[in-house]
């Protein structure tokens, strides 16, 4: 779990946005242009910001710091960082990554006001040259790129990178961790693994995304002297996963009342998923649970889960739901609150037909997942034209069949693909992964800070969609429901690593997590804990 925000201020916030590069670099131009801000005094503010950081995180005084500068701004950055260090007590040295003629603007005059102050600088040709300040020093200040690195990182560049996380000294990147890319997250051929990190203006998506997010460490943020208007902009369309409260239960309440939901999973062999779904519907507050399973696999799982309502199904000769089955499961869909489709269905030609066949007719909220996607993606129009609110919850595989694109291109592009898909579909999207995206039909991406590895457990996914469908049981809005449900899923699984470790938690260990989690939700005690972000 995450700390806390620093400031009282920040701490009832509803929105934090994250921008793109290029919308920072939008917003660098309208403090600028529109509100008189000038690009020295913004990176002045830059670099106060991260001093603050190293003042209050590792102190100052009689400490060594190296501070390694490209030729950029970022490296502007450094320069500002080295003179608060220096007038605070503390030694500082200056290695620059390349020609100083080639620095312009503020960065050129922080560096001249070094040059008259008693700061060593020196220009670094191999990562031999740095050696002896590595080994000696208490700190790094990573300055060489920012946000802005489009290429993979080669040569002196890459060699330095890694001699900084071969020295185990504690690092502290200015913006995000130099060789992660700003927009993705990705690794650019080797980048700096950071203890602390210091976005300016708004964290980018590079500092939310994975693997971006573990390699900043601690990330903190500073507006730089950015107006509000600027940072809570409209026109910014990612946001971190704060989400809203879930609401009051009706204290003379029936099961009625906390939603009832029909889960349409299972088939032969394929007993966990039916059963995780409708169990964790249930276990996250929902009321009242409805599980449509093959016949012969239902008496298994009602020994399991007895708290679940379970009405057979009439079965193929594969044993998954036949297609007989389609006027029975519509008659009781139109008596359900929401419907959920796929847990455990089997990729059978009929009860995919069947799958997509339901999927065109029921007229309640829909929600889609493992082998309901898979079905469905083989006439995306049924999901164009449905009039109810529709909620797919992919994998990066099944995202791949949904739009036709290869893993690895969404996995380098995933915030505007899974934009478009949403519109196109007019449903929303929750892209699971680390830091899961929840992405609406209006443009809106949501990057969720809470869960952890261990959750990459067979059966995880089933929980997840019955969580979202119990969110909407207790009163929220579908499309909100989705991103509180992957919240709750992701704190739920953090509660039971806390407990057994990453290692071997199941599934099953997540679904007991959710009494607990719903409940320290309810108090208020875990958004502050996800926020994913430290203000300044």
């Amino acid at each position: 779990m995450l700390s806390t925000v620093r400031n009282s201020e920040f701490k009832e916030q509803t929105m934090i946005k994250v921008s793109s590069v290029h919308e920072m670099r939008a917003m660098d131009s309208a403090a600028i242009s529109t509100y008189g801000i000038e690009d020295r005094l913004l990176m002045e503010n830059a670099g106060i910001g991260a001093y603050v950081v190293l003042l209050d995180e590792l102190g100052i005084r009689d400490k060594t710091f190296l501070v390694i500068c490209g030729l950029g701004n970022n490296g502007g950055d450094g320069f500002v960082v080295a003179r608060k260090i220096l007038s605070s007590g503390g030694k500082v040295k200056v290695c620059i990554l390349g020609e100083t003629v080639k620095y312009t603007g503020p960065a050129r005059m922080n560096l001249d006001i070094l040059t008259s102050i008693p700061v060593e600088i020196t220009q670094v040709k191999s990562a031999h040259d740095i050696e002896k300040d590595l080994a000696g020093c208490d700190a790094v200040i990573d300055a060489i790129f920012g946000t802005g690195l489009s290429r993979e990182v080669t040569g002196l560049h890459a060699d330095i990178i890694d001699s900084i996380n071969a020295s185990a000294k504690t690092v502290m990147s200015l913006d995000i961790p130099s060789g992660v890319n700003g927009d993705t997250g990705l690794v650019m051929g080797t980048a700096v693994a950071a203890d602390y990190t210091v976005s300016f203006g708004l964290p980018k998506r590079g500092n939310m995304l994975m693997p971006g997010y573990d390699l900043c460490g601690k990330l903190f943020v500073t507006h730089i002297s950015f107006p509000p208007a600027l940072y809570t902009s409209q026109d910014l369309s990612v946001e971190i996963n704060i989400t809203p409260k879930i609401p009051e239960r009706k204290q003379h309440g029936h099961k009625g009342d906390f939603g009832q939901a029909l889960f349409i999973a299972g088939a032969k062999g394929y007993y966990g998923a039916p059963y995780f779904a409708a169990l964790s519907f249930l276990k996250a507050g929902g009321g009242y649970s409805r599980l449509a399973s093959p016949e012969e696999i239902t008496p298994t799982i009602a020994g399991k889960g007895s708290e679940i309502v379970f009405i057979p199904q009439k079965q193929t000769p594969a044993g998954s739901i036949s297609y007989d089955n389609m006027e029975s499961l519509l008659e009781i869909s139109n008596k359900m609150d929401m419907v959920i489709i796929g847990p455990g269905l089997s990729l059978n030609e009929e009860t995919s037909e069947l799958t997509r066949e339901l999927a065109a007719r029921i007229h309640k909220p829909l929600l889609l997942d493992g082998d309901g996607i898979t079905a469905v993606s083989k006439n995306l129009d049924i999901l164009r034209k449905r009039s109810s609110p529709t909620i797919l919850t992919p994998h990066l595989g099944e995202m791949s069949r949904l739009t036709g694109i290869s893993v690895q291109e969404i996995d380098k592009n995933k915030i505007e693909i899974l934009q478009f898909s949403a519109k196109d579909l007019n449903t929303c999207i929750v892209l699971k992964g680390a830091h899961t995206l929840i992405g609406y039909p209006d443009g809106k991406v949501f990057i969720n800070i809470s869960g952890n590895s261990g959750m990459a457990t067979a059966g995880s996914g089933d929980v997840l969609t019955g969580t979202i469908a119990a969110m909407a049981g207790l009163g929220l809005d579908i499309f909100d429901a989705a991103r509180k449900g992957v919240f709750i899923h992701g704190a739920a699984g953090d509660y039971a690593s806390a407990d057994k470790g990453e290692d071997g938690i199941t599934a099953q260990d997540i679904i007991e997590s959710l009494p607990r989690t719903v409940l320290m939700d309810r108090k208020g005690l875990l958004e502050d804990l996800y926020q994913g972000v430290i203000f300044i």
